[in-house]
């Protein structure tokens, strides 16, 4: 099976640019953005197998599995556990 023969074949950006998934802000014209590339993942199949990718891989920068870089940090935060 090829590597890239997975969950990612499936994915509603497949045949998207790219570029919209990598708003250079999240206000201003980049809020539309974002709202543009979310309503994307809304509607994809493999929405979660592309939140956890990543989050496993720390991804930093980008909309992925519906979620922005804030909202990964803050996800990676809650799974974290703190020290006493």
């Amino acid at each position: 099976m090829p590597y890239f023969d997975d969950w990612r074949q499936r994915a509603a950006c497949r045949d998207q640019d790219p570029e919209l998934f990598f708003p250079l802000s999240e206000m201003g014209p980049g809020a539309q953005q974002v709202e543009r590339a979310k309503s994307v993942c809304a509607r994809c199949p493999v929405r979660a197998e592309c939140l956890a990718y990543a989050l496993d891989n720390g991804l930093d920068h980008g909309i992925f599995g519906g979620a922005t870089e804030a909202e990964r940090r803050a996800v990676r935060r809650a799974r974290t556990p703190r020290a006493a």
